[in-house]
């Protein structure tokens, strides 16, 4: 299939020149190029990073009450926000 592409012109001089060099055309090292991104790209998502399964096996905690865990949560906030008062002797 024939396309084409903008380059820019130092792009396109120094592409040449490392094709002449390594004895291939530019259209070669341009599949080249395209190839080892397209594989390297594949790659990254075959790797891609996978969570372990951290569950663990406990007793749920049941509220009577469904205000009671609103409770809880603003306990829980207040705990983390406020510094403890210092006790006076």
């Amino acid at each position: 299939m024939k396309t084409t592409i903008e380059l820019s012109d130092v792009l396109f001089q120094s592409a040449k020149a490392h094709a002449q060099q390594r004895k291939t055309t530019l259209r070669a090292l341009i599949e080249e190029g395209l190839e080892q991104v397209l594989h390297s790209h594949h790659n990254q998502k075959a790797n891609a990073f996978e969570l372990k399964d951290a569950r663990v096996r406990g007793k749920a905690l049941r509220l009577s009450d469904p205000n009671a865990w609103q409770q809880l949560e603003q306990d829980h906030v207040l705990a983390r926000t406020l510094k403890p008062v210092a006790k006076r002797p």
